[in-house]
């Protein structure tokens, strides 16, 4: 049995061995994904929503989840519905985000393609809603997999959409889907369907907004709770605690403590030393993607490594372009927020690096989740500053156990290669006090305050880990008397002498005189500004930096100092 089943994250059931049995159609189409046996969240709920129960199911991140909806939802169609007619929607499938939405439609279509005149749709933003209802104005759609908010928008303008034969509603990381603000858009949603189907609501976090959904959405559920498999300790009480674990057994998670201007050299000499892996790297902000996606290619010691950043102020086509460029590497490092934390499956993920603590410790284990899929292992390492220790037994106490991972001795300094960098290319100086500023506001808005508390940043430090020329003045600084220690500025340097690399300065330029005058920031990044829209500071055009030794941005003392937007990842 061990040569035959050596995935101990798979059950012995075979899916041909599921009751209700499977049709021949779906069990070839698993046959040609080279799927044969069960995880155990699709051993227990295929079978009970083929039985038109309707299921809560909490399962660990990395279990097979998106089968166990898929499956069940063309099982149904397939008994319940023939030739239906275009606008006639039979399914739903909600997700978070474009990227899981995006990818779960790909998972689905060998198996919706096996029904008879049954089409599917993708909606998600980043395109034209009138695109899309042309779309299904024109051609139809039966499945609709969708984001709640492009979702929601469609139901409302259109009603050639008939749900009289609806069958069945899955909502995917549902705790993710309220997280983020979804709860009016789906209970909206919920309201336009038919009592009369099968919901399954699908979630690696159980909430008290997942209950009141659950006890909303669906009638008498089955609740499917599946814990990954974990490791044996010694420490019984330890072990105790991992018994609810959703922590796969495959996973191994570390600690590195170290100060703020020290975490880029340890980064560098975490990604050389494993160079041949496939690595994604977390950060907190989009700011903080966009300067370390732009800095980190030009360290010499990074040179030939393929470098790919991800967030979700970008545009729809890049977003899926950098998915799409990272998922094909062998080896290769994705520097994303956590739009890339939940459900994206990933191939050949090898390690985690959380360089920033997620704001939600929720996120932690799922954004470690992207790698130790299915029985596989996988490697995850967080930085720590010194004073944030306490997350360590915080998570301890959830059930993540985590090692130390002591410092490397021998990791290169880099800051004089960064700082070397913004001297040359006022694109790098200017995204690096944008990624500074967006992390001490993000930084505010830890979910556990106690464990990190902005009033004891260092922020000198954290300049300089930065790579820093000068310290901004923010409201965060001049109110506050937080630490600058650890910080030397650059002295004899002309800042107004750096200019752009390349041919971006006139666009730039046009994109801040636009922001400037009122209107949307079309790139997600918008530049340091007042506090108020007439007081914005064109990035390349009067901004300066502040005298050598004096901390400020701006222009003299008649502009206030810039007001950071609410970051989001």
């Amino acid at each position: 049995m061990d040569s035959e089943f050596p995935n101990k994250a798979l059950t012995t059931t075979r899916f041909s061995d599921l009751k209700p049995p499977l049709s021949d159609p779906v069990l070839q189409a698993l046959t040609h994904s080279g799927f044969d046996f069960c995880t155990p969240v699709q051993a227990a709920t295929i079978p009970l929503l083929c039985s038109f129960k309707d299921v809560a199911v909490d399962a660990a991140t990395g279990s097979g989840k998106t089968l166990a909806f898929v499956i069940p939802l063309v099982e149904i169609l397939r008994r319940n519905s023939s030739n239906p007619k275009p606008h006639q929607v039979l399914g739903i499938i909600i997700s978070p985000t474009r990227e899981l939405a995006s990818q779960i439609y790909h998972v689905a279509q060998p198996f919706i393609s096996s029904l008879t005149n049954v089409t599917s749709m993708l909606l998600v933003g980043g395109v034209e809603v009138k695109t899309d209802m042309k779309k299904i104005e024109e051609e139809g759609a039966n499945i609709l997999i969708a984001t709640p908010g492009r979702l929601h928008d469609i139901m409302n303008r259109m009603d050639v959409m008939d749900f009289k034969s609806f069958e069945i509603l899955i909502l995917d990381e549902a705790d993710r889907l309220l997280d983020m603000g979804f709860q009016k858009q789906i209970n909206a949603i919920i309201t336009q369907l038919p009592k009369l189907r099968r919901t399954g609501l699908f979630s690696a976090t159980q909430t008290q907004a997942v209950e009141e959904l659950a006890k909303a959405g669906l009638r008498n559920p089955v609740r499917v709770e599946v814990r990954a498999e974990t490791k044996r300790l010694n420490d019984s009480a330890a072990s105790k605690q991992l018994e609810s674990s959703k922590i796969p057994s495959g996973l191994h998670i570390e600690y590195m403590e170290c100060e703020a201007d020290k975490k880029p050299s340890q980064l560098v000499d975490f990604l050389v030393k494993n160079r041949s892996k496939k690595i994604i790297i977390y950060y907190m902000t989009c700011a903080c993607v966009d300067y370390w996606g732009v800095v980190l290619p030009r360290l010499s010691v990074l040179k030939g490594f393929s470098l790919i950043p991800l967030h979700g102020k970008m545009k729809q086509s890049v977003r899926e372009k950098a998915l799409t460029s990272f998922t094909s590497l062998s080896n290769g490092i994705l520097l994303c927020t956590d739009v890339a934390a939940r459900g994206l499956d990933i191939p050949g993920v090898d390690c985690i690096v959380q360089y920033d603590p997620p704001q939600d410790p929720n996120v932690f284990v799922h954004r470690s989740g992207r790698t130790a899929r299915l029985g596989k292992q996988g490697h995850a390492v967080v930085f720590l500053l010194p004073k944030e220790e306490s997350y360590v037994e915080f998570l301890r106490i959830r059930g993540v156990p985590l090692q130390e991972r002591m410092c490397s001795d021998n990791a290169p300094d880099v800051v004089p290669e960064i700082r070397s960098a913004a001297t040359k290319d006022r694109d790098v100086m200017e995204k690096g006090v944008r990624a500074f500023v967006s992390y001490i506001r993000a930084y505010k808005e830890h979910h556990c305050s106690y464990i990190f508390r902005w009033k004891e940043l260092e922020i000198g430090k954290l300049a300089t880990g930065h790579g820093l020329l000068q310290l901004p003045l923010v409201p965060e600084v001049k109110r506050h008397t937080l630490s600058t220690e650890g910080f030397e500025p650059v002295k004899d340097i002309n800042f107004e002498d750096i200019k752009f690399r390349g041919s971006c300065t006139r666009e730039v330029i046009s994109h801040c005189c636009q922001f400037a005058s009122g209107g949307a920031d079309p790139r997600g990044d918008c530049p340091v500004r007042s506090s108020e829209n007439k007081d914005f500071i064109p990035v390349g055009m009067e901004a300066k930096i502040p005298p050598v030794g004096t901390l400020g941005w701006g222009l003299g003392t008649k502009h206030p100092s810039p007001r950071i937007p609410r970051i989001r990842p």
